[in-house]
Protein backbone atom coordinates (compact mmCIF):
# COMPACT_ATOMS: atom_id res chain seq x y z
CA UNK A 1 0.00 0.00 0.00
CA UNK A 2 1.60 3.50 -0.67
CA UNK A 3 1.77 5.36 2.63
CA UNK A 4 3.11 8.50 0.18
CA UNK A 5 1.57 11.75 0.69
CA UNK A 6 0.97 13.05 -2.48
CA UNK A 7 -0.31 16.00 -3.66
CA UNK A 8 -4.29 15.16 -4.82
CA UNK A 9 -4.57 16.77 -8.52
CA UNK A 10 -8.64 17.85 -8.99
CA UNK A 11 -9.42 19.90 -11.84
CA UNK A 12 -9.77 23.20 -9.51
CA UNK A 13 -6.15 22.41 -7.84
CA UNK A 14 -3.62 25.24 -8.46
CA UNK A 15 -0.95 24.61 -11.22
CA UNK A 16 2.21 25.18 -10.07
CA UNK A 17 2.81 28.07 -11.83
CA UNK A 18 -0.36 29.78 -10.51
CA UNK A 19 0.83 28.73 -7.34
CA UNK A 20 4.20 30.60 -7.85
CA UNK A 21 2.20 33.65 -8.69
CA UNK A 22 0.17 33.52 -5.61
CA UNK A 23 2.71 32.23 -3.01
CA UNK A 24 5.00 34.97 -2.45
CA UNK A 25 1.67 37.16 -1.80
CA UNK A 26 0.39 35.18 1.08
CA UNK A 27 1.83 35.52 4.65
CA UNK A 28 4.46 33.73 6.06
CA UNK A 29 4.44 32.14 9.57
CA UNK A 30 7.58 33.99 11.92
CA UNK A 31 8.74 30.95 14.03
CA UNK A 32 10.10 33.88 16.25
CA UNK A 33 6.69 34.72 17.50
CA UNK A 34 6.57 30.95 18.57
CA UNK A 35 3.79 28.71 18.58
CA UNK A 36 3.34 25.00 16.55
CA UNK A 37 4.75 24.35 12.70
CA UNK A 38 1.66 24.57 10.55
CA UNK A 39 0.81 21.07 10.07
CA UNK A 40 -1.48 21.49 6.43
CA UNK A 41 0.86 23.25 3.43
CA UNK A 42 -0.74 26.48 2.53
CA UNK A 43 -1.30 25.26 -1.23
CA UNK A 44 -3.02 22.26 0.43
CA UNK A 45 -5.25 24.65 2.22
CA UNK A 46 -5.77 27.15 -0.71
CA UNK A 47 -6.75 24.11 -2.99
CA UNK A 48 -8.87 23.30 -0.31
CA UNK A 49 -11.00 26.61 -0.31
CA UNK A 50 -10.60 26.79 -4.09
CA UNK A 51 -12.55 23.47 -4.34
CA UNK A 52 -15.32 24.43 -2.26
CA UNK A 53 -15.27 27.69 -4.28
CA UNK A 54 -15.69 25.94 -7.81
CA UNK A 55 -17.95 23.33 -6.97
CA UNK A 56 -20.53 24.34 -4.62
CA UNK A 57 -19.76 21.82 -2.24
CA UNK A 58 -20.22 22.46 1.85
CA UNK A 59 -17.24 22.78 3.88
CA UNK A 60 -17.71 19.49 6.02
CA UNK A 61 -18.18 17.14 2.66
CA UNK A 62 -14.45 18.20 0.97
CA UNK A 63 -13.08 15.16 -0.46
CA UNK A 64 -10.46 13.47 2.19
CA UNK A 65 -7.10 13.96 0.23
CA UNK A 66 -7.62 17.47 0.76
CA UNK A 67 -7.17 19.42 4.00
CA UNK A 68 -9.50 18.88 7.00
CA UNK A 69 -12.38 21.22 6.08
CA UNK A 70 -12.29 22.80 9.95
CA UNK A 71 -8.79 23.61 9.15
CA UNK A 72 -9.50 24.87 5.43
CA UNK A 73 -11.98 27.06 6.85
CA UNK A 74 -10.20 28.55 10.08
CA UNK A 75 -7.65 29.96 7.23
CA UNK A 76 -10.69 31.29 5.19
CA UNK A 77 -12.16 32.93 8.37
CA UNK A 78 -8.65 34.60 9.16
CA UNK A 79 -7.81 35.81 6.09
CA UNK A 80 -10.79 37.12 5.53
CA UNK A 81 -10.59 38.80 8.92
CA UNK A 82 -7.13 40.43 8.52
CA UNK A 83 -7.60 41.44 4.49
CA UNK A 84 -5.62 39.14 3.19
CA UNK A 85 -7.39 38.17 0.61
CA UNK A 86 -7.76 41.95 -0.28
CA UNK A 87 -3.91 42.38 -0.17
CA UNK A 88 -3.23 39.49 -2.60
CA UNK A 89 -6.16 40.41 -5.24
CA UNK A 90 -5.03 43.75 -5.31
CA UNK A 91 -1.56 43.04 -6.13
CA UNK A 92 -2.49 40.84 -8.40
CA UNK A 93 -5.10 43.08 -9.75
CA UNK A 94 -2.23 45.82 -10.30
CA UNK A 95 0.10 42.91 -12.14
CA UNK A 96 -2.86 42.15 -14.56
CA UNK A 97 -2.86 45.52 -15.28
CA UNK A 98 0.32 46.05 -16.33
CA UNK A 99 0.73 42.10 -18.49
CA UNK A 100 -1.77 44.13 -20.49
CA UNK A 101 0.00 47.80 -21.13
CA UNK A 102 -2.34 49.22 -18.83
CA UNK A 103 -1.41 51.81 -15.87
CA UNK A 104 -1.70 50.49 -12.76
CA UNK A 105 -4.48 52.62 -11.22
CA UNK A 106 -7.47 52.38 -13.63
CA UNK A 107 -9.23 56.13 -14.84
CA UNK A 108 -12.40 54.62 -15.54
CA UNK A 109 -14.77 51.98 -14.61
CA UNK A 110 -18.31 50.32 -14.48
CA UNK A 111 -20.57 49.97 -11.53
CA UNK A 112 -23.31 47.26 -11.39
CA UNK A 113 -25.31 44.89 -9.06
CA UNK A 114 -26.65 41.07 -9.04
CA UNK A 115 -28.92 40.01 -6.46
CA UNK A 116 -28.07 36.04 -5.46
CA UNK A 117 -30.60 34.41 -3.55
CA UNK A 118 -29.62 33.07 0.10
CA UNK A 119 -29.51 29.42 0.98
CA UNK A 120 -28.61 30.01 4.52
CA UNK A 121 -29.91 32.61 6.81
CA UNK A 122 -27.02 34.63 8.66
CA UNK A 123 -26.16 38.44 8.20
CA UNK A 124 -27.59 41.00 5.55
CA UNK A 125 -30.68 39.02 4.48
CA UNK A 126 -33.46 40.91 2.56
CA UNK A 127 -36.01 41.07 0.12
CA UNK A 128 -35.34 42.66 -3.46
CA UNK A 129 -39.02 43.22 -4.59
CA UNK A 130 -37.93 44.32 -8.55
CA UNK A 131 -36.71 41.23 -8.97
CA UNK A 132 -38.39 39.18 -6.19
CA UNK A 133 -35.25 37.60 -4.70
CA UNK A 134 -34.63 37.06 -0.88
CA UNK A 135 -31.03 36.86 -0.53
CA UNK A 136 -28.37 39.68 -0.85
CA UNK A 137 -27.42 41.87 -3.14
CA UNK A 138 -23.49 42.04 -4.55
CA UNK A 139 -22.53 45.18 -5.88
CA UNK A 140 -19.06 45.31 -8.19
CA UNK A 141 -17.08 48.26 -9.44
CA UNK A 142 -14.37 46.35 -12.27
CA UNK A 143 -12.00 48.56 -14.00
CA UNK A 144 -12.36 48.80 -18.47
CA UNK A 145 -11.03 45.25 -18.81
CA UNK A 146 -13.42 43.61 -16.34
CA UNK A 147 -11.30 43.13 -13.12
CA UNK A 148 -13.08 44.21 -10.11
CA UNK A 149 -12.02 47.58 -8.04
CA UNK A 150 -14.18 46.97 -5.47
CA UNK A 151 -17.05 44.52 -4.12
CA UNK A 152 -19.36 45.30 -1.43
CA UNK A 153 -22.26 42.52 -0.39
CA UNK A 154 -25.44 43.80 1.06
CA UNK A 155 -29.24 42.91 2.14
CA UNK A 156 -31.15 42.68 -1.41
CA UNK A 157 -33.81 45.04 0.61
CA UNK A 158 -31.07 47.95 0.14
CA UNK A 159 -32.03 50.39 -3.41
CA UNK A 160 -29.16 50.20 -6.01
CA UNK A 161 -28.71 54.68 -5.35
CA UNK A 162 -28.17 53.44 -1.72
CA UNK A 163 -25.64 50.38 -2.39
CA UNK A 164 -23.68 52.28 -4.36
CA UNK A 165 -23.03 55.08 -1.74
CA UNK A 166 -21.35 52.24 0.06
CA UNK A 167 -19.13 51.19 -3.27
CA UNK A 168 -17.94 54.52 -3.77
CA UNK A 169 -17.16 55.56 -0.27
CA UNK A 170 -14.06 56.46 0.34
CA UNK A 171 -13.19 55.77 -3.38
CA UNK A 172 -10.67 58.89 -4.52
CA UNK A 173 -8.49 57.83 -1.76
CA UNK A 174 -8.21 53.94 -2.98
CA UNK A 175 -8.25 55.00 -6.92
CA UNK A 176 -7.48 58.73 -7.08
CA UNK A 177 -7.32 58.76 -10.70
CA UNK A 178 -10.71 57.39 -11.47
CA UNK A 179 -12.76 60.41 -12.79
CA UNK A 180 -15.51 58.58 -14.85
CA UNK A 181 -18.16 55.63 -13.74
CA UNK A 182 -20.79 54.25 -16.18
CA UNK A 183 -24.02 52.87 -14.39
CA UNK A 184 -26.97 51.83 -15.36
CA UNK A 185 -30.74 54.06 -15.24
CA UNK A 186 -31.20 52.31 -11.75
CA UNK A 187 -29.26 54.55 -9.87
CA UNK A 188 -30.60 58.07 -10.94
CA UNK A 189 -34.43 58.66 -12.12
CA UNK A 190 -36.48 62.04 -12.16
CA UNK A 191 -37.32 61.88 -8.38
CA UNK A 192 -33.87 61.47 -7.00
CA UNK A 193 -30.94 62.10 -8.63
CA UNK A 194 -28.83 62.88 -5.71
CA UNK A 195 -26.35 60.52 -6.22
CA UNK A 196 -24.63 61.93 -9.21
CA UNK A 197 -24.39 65.17 -7.13
CA UNK A 198 -22.93 63.32 -4.03
CA UNK A 199 -20.39 61.46 -6.32
CA UNK A 200 -19.04 64.23 -7.88
CA UNK A 201 -19.12 66.69 -4.95
CA UNK A 202 -17.88 63.96 -1.78
CA UNK A 203 -15.81 61.54 -4.71
CA UNK A 204 -15.04 63.42 -7.32
CA UNK A 205 -16.22 61.41 -9.84
CA UNK A 206 -18.67 61.56 -12.70
CA UNK A 207 -21.51 59.06 -13.20
CA UNK A 208 -22.16 58.62 -16.58
CA UNK A 209 -25.70 56.55 -17.77
CA UNK A 210 -26.21 54.23 -20.07
CA UNK A 211 -29.75 54.04 -21.25
CA UNK A 212 -31.52 51.43 -22.31
CA UNK A 213 -33.59 51.21 -25.36
CA UNK A 214 -36.86 50.78 -24.33
CA UNK A 215 -38.04 49.92 -27.67
CA UNK A 216 -36.31 46.08 -27.54
CA UNK A 217 -37.16 43.97 -24.99
CA UNK A 218 -35.50 41.31 -23.33
CA UNK A 219 -31.85 41.06 -22.79
CA UNK A 220 -29.98 43.62 -24.29
CA UNK A 221 -26.15 44.31 -24.85
CA UNK A 222 -25.44 47.75 -23.11
CA UNK A 223 -22.16 49.87 -24.53
CA UNK A 224 -19.83 49.52 -21.21
CA UNK A 225 -22.00 47.98 -19.16
CA UNK A 226 -21.38 44.50 -20.75
CA UNK A 227 -17.81 44.77 -19.35
CA UNK A 228 -19.27 44.22 -15.33
CA UNK A 229 -22.05 41.55 -16.77
CA UNK A 230 -19.32 39.47 -18.40
CA UNK A 231 -17.53 39.51 -14.74
CA UNK A 232 -20.76 38.50 -13.32
CA UNK A 233 -20.57 35.43 -15.68
CA UNK A 234 -17.06 35.19 -14.89
CA UNK A 235 -18.02 34.88 -11.23
CA UNK A 236 -21.43 32.18 -11.89
CA UNK A 237 -18.84 29.78 -13.59
CA UNK A 238 -17.92 28.99 -9.97
CA UNK A 239 -21.22 27.33 -8.27
CA UNK A 240 -20.13 28.65 -4.64
CA UNK A 241 -21.43 32.09 -6.00
CA UNK A 242 -24.34 31.11 -8.12
CA UNK A 243 -26.45 31.11 -4.78
CA UNK A 244 -25.48 32.72 -1.38
CA UNK A 245 -24.49 30.43 0.86
CA UNK A 246 -22.35 32.09 3.30
CA UNK A 247 -23.64 33.27 6.75
CA UNK A 248 -21.59 36.52 6.69
CA UNK A 249 -21.25 39.28 4.20
CA UNK A 250 -17.44 39.52 4.78
CA UNK A 251 -16.94 35.88 3.77
CA UNK A 252 -19.21 36.59 0.58
CA UNK A 253 -16.85 39.10 -0.23
CA UNK A 254 -14.09 36.95 0.28
CA UNK A 255 -15.08 34.22 -2.11
CA UNK A 256 -15.69 37.34 -4.87
CA UNK A 257 -11.91 38.18 -4.14
CA UNK A 258 -10.78 33.93 -4.26
CA UNK A 259 -12.55 33.66 -7.69
CA UNK A 260 -10.72 36.69 -8.78
CA UNK A 261 -7.42 35.47 -7.26
CA UNK A 262 -7.61 32.44 -8.99
CA UNK A 263 -8.50 34.14 -12.44
CA UNK A 264 -5.98 36.56 -12.19
CA UNK A 265 -3.49 34.04 -11.11
CA UNK A 266 -4.21 31.91 -14.47
CA UNK A 267 -4.06 34.78 -16.61
CA UNK A 268 -0.23 35.68 -15.27
CA UNK A 269 1.07 31.95 -15.18
CA UNK A 270 -0.23 32.02 -19.07
CA UNK A 271 -3.23 29.42 -18.36
CA UNK A 272 -6.06 31.59 -19.07
CA UNK A 273 -9.18 29.56 -17.43
CA UNK A 274 -12.00 31.72 -19.46
CA UNK A 275 -13.64 29.31 -21.59
CA UNK A 276 -12.85 30.34 -25.30
CA UNK A 277 -15.87 30.55 -27.78
CA UNK A 278 -18.31 33.27 -29.62
CA UNK A 279 -19.43 34.52 -26.74
CA UNK A 280 -15.60 35.46 -25.78
CA UNK A 281 -14.54 36.40 -28.84
CA UNK A 282 -17.64 38.70 -29.68
CA UNK A 283 -16.95 39.82 -26.09
CA UNK A 284 -12.82 40.46 -27.03
CA UNK A 285 -13.72 42.50 -30.08
CA UNK A 286 -15.64 45.04 -28.27
CA UNK A 287 -13.29 45.16 -25.53
CA UNK A 288 -10.98 46.42 -28.04
CA UNK A 289 -13.50 48.79 -29.90
CA UNK A 290 -14.66 50.25 -26.27
CA UNK A 291 -10.47 50.41 -25.88
CA UNK A 292 -9.96 52.30 -29.41
CA UNK A 293 -12.51 54.99 -28.80
CA UNK A 294 -10.78 56.41 -25.19
CA UNK A 295 -7.59 56.38 -27.39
Amino acid sequence: MCVCRCKPRYATSLTDRQWAVIAPLLPVRDPRHGGRPLKYDRRLILDTILYVLRTGCAWRHVPHDLAPWDAAYRWFHAWSADGTWRQVHAALRERVRKADGRDRQPTAAVLDSQSAKSAEGGEGIGYDAGKRVRGRKRHLLVDTGGLVLHRVVHSASVQDRAGARLVLHDLHEQFPTVELIWVDGGYVNVVDAGLLDWAQATEHVELVVVPRNTDVRGFQVLPRRWVVERTFGWLARCRRLARDYERKTAHAEAMIDVAMIRLMAARLAGEDIEPHGPIETEAARRLAEDLNQDQ
